[in-house]
């Protein structure tokens, strides 16, 4: 019997392979015969876990595209037609809902990641300018989906946020006005914002995933100690701390992901607003313009930038600041110049860096999200200030930290 299965799967695995050629060697050079270094640890969870989030993104908007009306008159009602009369429609916009904000978390840590071990160093420069492509995209369609069910913070963040165009000098007007599709945000901004978010940017996401696991897969994995495991390979040519990304990693990956899904499964479940957190109670009231409620502030994963921009006295400064937080991550590679790239092998002053670095951006986080006092104005400045000098002062700092011995192979399988 078990003969007979063998001689019908490896029949219909030569069939395929004949029509598709380009198929097998895929397959080997992506999954079977990557080699990926043999000590990765907790933090090489969230890249798949990323992955996994965005297709649940894409599968749950298919089916909430499916009842939403994109129209200013219908958007708030079709919400919530699906929350009570579609079957389980609770259940796929709560998995939607917590979906983006478990998107940046995965998304932030693994950004994090990639600032402890060095990701970003020759030769991965252009798998991390990729990475940060994709955030500036997942921005821009985080935002748009959040104007999506009309309700009062969807309204006015929206307002607030396109009205920070303005202050753009010569053409900011006219391009506020071009954003909206009217002279208000309206059923207009409504409808291209549902287009954006819907067909748009998830194909511009899909492209620039591919390309950032295409340009990783060419270069090879970092690894915690920020050995180059190609530098050490066996008489057939493989890296002899390096093992093939599948099954190992495939299998140490759907362990990570089952826990990961655990947690989404409490939150949606139990929690899906977490506490105003990833569904301000404010946005289950209908959009009214003529009612402004009583504290504008965006969802917690922008509130870092709010808090930014919020600091800054002057709109077209703060919004350059606030753009410029972003952007900056872009001059990482060519900003480090230490000798290594693991944490783990620099000295004391990059570790105390990075770890006042991290401190500063979860209390802009949390600041983005209060009222906003002169204290909590004047803390968010200093925090600013840290932020931006982290980066400015980083050729400095990296050149003269001391550093340790980096070992020839990785230390787990020396």
């Amino acid at each position: 019997m078990n003969a007979m299965i063998d001689k019908a799967v490896n029949g219909l695995a030569g069939w395929v392979n004949e029509r598709t050629p380009g198929l097998l060697p895929f397959y080997r050079k992506h999954l079977s015969e990557y080699y990926a270094p043999k000590n990765f640890n907790f933090w090489y969870f969230f890249g798949s876990l990323a992955l996994l989030v965005f297709v649940n993104q894409i599968v749950t908007g298919i089916f909430l595209t499916m009842h939403y009306k994109p129209s200013a008159a219908e958007a708030f009602a079709s919400v919530e037609y699906i929350m009570r009369d579609v079957e389980w429609g609770w259940l796929i916009r709560y998995m939607h809902s917590t979906g983006a904000s478990l998107f940046f978390a995965v998304v932030y840590l693994h950004m994090f990641r990639a600032l402890i071990y060095g990701s970003y160093q020759k030769p991965r420069e252009l798998v991390w300018i990729l990475g940060m492509l994709i955030f500036l995209v997942l921005m821009a369609e985080a935002f748009l989906g959040y104007v999506l069910p009309w309700g009062q913070m969807s309204f006015w963040g929206a307002q607030v946020i396109i009205n920070l165009f303005s202050a753009i000098p010569v053409i900011g007007p006219d391009l506020v006005i071009w954003i909206r599709g009217d002279y208000v945000v309206s059923d207009a901004t409504l409808t291209r914002f549902f287009a954006l978010h819907v067909i748009a940017l998830p194909l511009v996401l899909l492209l620039l995933i591919v390309l950032h696991l295409g340009a990783l897969h060419e270069v090879g994995s970092n690894n915690p100690d920020g050995v180059d495991i190609k530098k050490k390979k066996d008489e057939s040519g493989k890296p002899l701390d390096g093992i093939p990304f599948h099954p190992y990693y495939t299998v140490k990956d759907i362990v990570g992901a089952g826990v990961f899904m655990i947690i989404a499964a409490f939150i949606i479940f139990y929690a899906p607003t977490f506490g105003d957190l990833f569904l301000e109670f404010d946005n289950f009231n209908e959009a009214n313009p003529l009612v402004t409620p009583q504290h504008i502030k965006p969802v917690w994963y922008f509130t870092p930038y709010y808090a930014m921009l919020r600091a800054i006295p002057s709109t077209l400064l703060g919004v350059a600041v606030m753009g410029g937080a972003v952007l900056i991550f872009f001059l990482l590679p060519w900003l480090d110049r230490s000798k290594v790239r693991s944490i783990r092998y620099r000295g004391w002053i990059s570790k105390t860096m990075i770890t006042l670095f991290v401190i500063s951006f979860v209390i802009l986080g949390w600041l983005g999200l209060q009222p906003g006092s002169e204290l909590q104005t004047l803390v968010a400045r200093i925090c600013t200030f840290f932020y931006f000098a982290f980066f400015f002062t980083m050729p400095v700092w990296t050149a003269i930290d001391k550093t340790k011995p980096v070992p020839e192979r990785v230390t787990s399988h020396a």
